[in-house]
């Protein structure tokens, strides 16, 4: 195997030379890998990031108001009367649409070239794409089946307290106060949000507080998996390998005869087909663009404006009421986004350190 000696000259006097030793191949990917890395950390702009996660769970609460129509039959105009649309199939169509078409632009628009990744890295991206994205959907829904959408979600949302403890054991942050602060407002919006000191009650089901648990875990792992393999992949690359994961997932779970035999008319397929966009494709792109340019526990206290937009938009399509201590929650919940997105020493080093997960 043949050896290489190079010497990088420094761009200002300040800089001292480096001298890096390559073996082949294997030195040139590790360089190059490294060179990523560091661009990656350059080019990162914490205001775009707010605006991708936002713009995610925009797009995320207004699917919500759309699965809600579809799960309760009021998607269709009344002269239009389809039967309700089941979850497990509007979870698994959304997926394999978004797939389908990705599959099918990605190569034509980028070339092959760039979704060649290494075996290592093709099994991280599966083990987050079925431990991250198909696990929380699943779990989540799991959760509302056996408990109630309060119980789910404010279990759920708990995740921004499980990307904190990680970061926090790992010693990629610092315990600070407004770190600390950001989350339990956040926690504390998300339970004023759902109404569960209102008309919303808590429904402690066992089976269904695991699933909403094992539901936070997997938001958390994807938050945390995402930020540390879009430090060395193309998003577009790591996206389309994590839904073919998550569809190979629904595939297994509920076979694609059982989906033919709900005959489903073609309007609701169309609908299918948008929605899959609405509430995978896009939104997902978007936030692993956010993943790309904030810190995973910031990036988790703004995905908490999901469940704000959910009932802002079901307000003003379906009607719904927003009581006042609802308002109170998304107040405490903005505030938990600007608290966490103050800028300090500490967080710009640990956005640089954030390594690969085992």
């Amino acid at each position: 195997m043949r050896a290489e000696i190079r010497v990088a000259l420094p761009h200002r006097k300040s800089e001292p030379a480096q001298a890096t030793i390559t073996f082949g191949s294997l030195g040139l990917r590790a360089e190059r890998r490294d060179r990523l890395t560091r661009l990656n950390i350059a080019q990162r702009h914490p205001i775009r990031g707010y605006f991708y996660i936002g713009g995610a769970t925009l797009l995320w609460g207004i699917a919500a108001t759309l699965g809600r129509a579809a799960f309760t039959g009021r998607l269709f105009a009344p002269g239009h009367a389809q039967r309700a649309i089941d979850p497990l199939i509007l979870s698994q169509s959304r997926t394999t649409f978004s797939l389908l078409l990705l599959a099918g632009v990605l190569p034509l628009v980028r070339g092959w070239q760039p979704l060649r990744v290494s075996r290592s890295e093709l099994g991280k991206m599966f083990l987050l794409g079925i431990l991250g994205v198909a696990a929380s959907n699943y779990f989540y829904y799991l959760a509302i089946l056996r408990t109630n959408v309060a119980t789910a979600i404010i279990l759920q949302y708990t995740a921004p307290a499980w990307v904190l403890l990680y970061a926090l054991a790992r010693g990629l942050q610092k315990p600070t106060f407004e770190r600390i602060l950001a989350v339990a407002l956040a926690l504390a919006g998300i339970a004023l949000v759902v109404g569960i000191f209102g008309s919303a009650r808590l429904r402690l089901d066992p089976v269904g507080v695991a699933a909403a648990i094992l539901a936070a875990l997997s938001f958390a792992f994807y938050n945390l998996g995402g930020h540390s393999i879009l430090r060395r992949h193309d998003r577009w690359t790591v996206l389309l390998y994590t839904i073919l994961s998550a569809s190979l997932f629904w595939i297994l779970l509920n076979p694609p005869w059982r989906i033919a035999a709900a005959h489903y008319s073609p309007a609701q397929w169309i609908f299918l087909f948008g929605f899959s966009m609405i509430s995978v494709l896009l939104p997902f792109a978007s936030y692993f663009a956010g993943l790309q340019h904030l810190p995973p526990t910031r990036a988790v206290v703004v995905s908490c404006l999901e469940p704000v937009f959910s009932i802002l938009i079901a307000r003003v399509a379906l009607g719904e009421s927003v009581r006042p201590i609802q308002c109170l929650g998304i107040l405490l919940i903005l505030l938990a986004i600007v608290v966490v997105g103050r800028p300090d020493q500490s967080t710009r080093e640990a956005v640089g350190l954030v390594e690969p997960m085992e």
